[in-house]
């Protein structure tokens, strides 16, 4: 069974609607939850995330409600802190990694931290049985793509193309995922530019899929009330997920 991996943007927008789109989520085919710490610059992400993290910060997000958000979702629902290093560095790492570990998040996703600036803090996330995910780019050469997933834990966050998330960029993703599925078992899940009609596609030779813009896209349609956006993110994830196993 290849899995789903959706993000969303914590707080947006408010907490309790955060939580409770996380548990229908998890209802409805999704594996694993990234929960998005916005950010004033999320370089690494497209305008549809970038606008859901601006509304959020406008609307006070504090990254008190991330931890609120998780203590509600963490127990129930397999849950990453997605985030750009600064959010997580002015919390200090040393504290941050063993409440996170604390609360039942499983792991970190930081685009903004070099594999190599990654390697300071292996032994607190090793002692803490928290994974900091591995990202595999098109441009890596396979001596790079050997070291980086050599200790890779949990899953390889694959990226689909050079550039940001939700565009429709699109690359020839197999000599890549082979030459990574050389040097690990870890499994490799296919990230930006995902969504119901290219997740098929996208997810051929690859163990699972990532998805954000096409969630953060319904939350951000003004139109739909809670609950509609509930539904409608369920449904996606639904579709996504017979997608990507049939």
């Amino acid at each position: 069974m290849k899995k789903l991996v959706a993000y969303i943007t914590s707080g947006y927008p408010e907490k309790s609607f955060s939580i409770d789109l996380a548990l229908a989520l998890h209802e409805n085919g999704v594996d694993t939850l990234e929960l998005g710490i916005p950010f004033s610059d999320p370089v690494a992400d497209g305008p549809l995330i970038e606008k859901a993290n601006q509304r959020a910060l406008e609307l006070g997000f504090k990254f008190e409600h991330l931890l609120e958000i998780s203590k509600a979702i963490a127990p129930k629902v397999d849950t990453l802190w997605m985030g750009y290093f600064n959010s997580f560095y002015q919390h200090n790492m040393q504290k941050l990694i063993p409440l996170a570990r604390e609360i039942g998040v499983n792991g970190f996703i930081i685009p903004d931290l070099p594999y190599e600036e990654s390697l300071a803090y292996s032994s607190l996330f090793d002692t803490n049985n928290l994974a900091n995910i591995s990202f595999v780019a098109p441009t890596d050469s396979e001596a790079r793509i050997h070291k980086i997933v050599s200790d890779a834990k949990k899953f390889i966050y694959m990226v689909a193309y050079t550039g940001i998330t939700g565009s429709g960029a699109a690359e020839d993703l197999q000599p890549i995922l082979r030459t990574i599925k050389k040097y690990t078992q870890t499994p490799v899940y296919v990230g930006f530019g995902v969504n119901e009609k290219t997740a098929k596609e996208k997810v051929r030779g690859a163990d699972g899929v990532i998805v954000g813009s096409a969630f953060v896209s319904i939350l951000l349609d003004e139109k739909l009330g809670y609950e509609e956006k509930i539904k409608n993110c369920s449904k996606l994830a639904q579709i996504i997920k017979s997608e990507i196993n049939s």
